[in-house]
């Protein structure tokens, strides 16, 4: 069932309308309040037993350059160059770090707790057009970047999470028909 813009909620037209931004970012400075104010609302997630198994570092642009040529020399050489030039395409870096429990139940449980707050930080960030992607390259899952953030016991990182201005909104692509997904027992 289609409906119209004018038809939806402005939470049903977020939610249609949010997409990841990957490039085209604007130079606007993505400041360390407005990501407080996004992740103190975003953190209204559900969380099993209020565990709040999240926490979060972040890399302003003045940074950026500097951690992007750290986290790219955990590449193969030959890859260096290009790995230092995508870390430095967003304005900031948000590294998404999950609490992680011994127990397969509770890592399951704080995995969907942080990918939900991740989503609610996405949609208020698209209202205030501030661009979106979370990335989950092979850097995120290196013992070398995890010393690089600051990880600690039975943390692991979660994403990336780029963020940026952007004055183009990129393309809308269509969904598949949740009728093609949807079956009842």
């Amino acid at each position: 069932m289609n409906q119209s813009n004018q038809n939806m909620t402005s939470l049903q037209n977020i939610i249609r309308n949010r997409r990841a931004v990957k490039k085209g970012y604007t130079d606007k400075e993505v400041t360390t309040d407005v990501v407080k104010e996004l992740l103190s609302d975003a953190s209204w997630a559900p969380t099993h037993g209020m565990r709040e198994p999240w926490r979060f570092v972040f890399v302003h642009q003045d940074r950026l350059p500097h951690f992007a040529k750290k986290v790219a020399q955990t590449y193969p050489e030959i890859l260096h160059e290009n790995r230092e030039a995508y870390l430095n395409e967003p304005n900031a870096i948000l590294v998404a770090i999950m609490d992680e429990p011994q127990q397969q139940k509770q890592y399951d449980e704080n995995f969907g707790a942080i990918a939900s707050l991740i989503q609610n930080f996405w949609l208020l960030a698209w209202e205030k057009g501030l661009g979106v992607v979370w990335k989950t390259n092979p850097h995120i899952y290196d013992d070398s970047v995890a010393e690089i953030v600051g990880i600690k016991d039975h943390e692991r990182i979660i994403g990336f999470i780029h963020l940026g201005y952007f004055d183009e909104e990129p393309e809308i692509k269509e969904r598949t028909d949740i009728n093609h997904l949807f079956s009842v027992y």
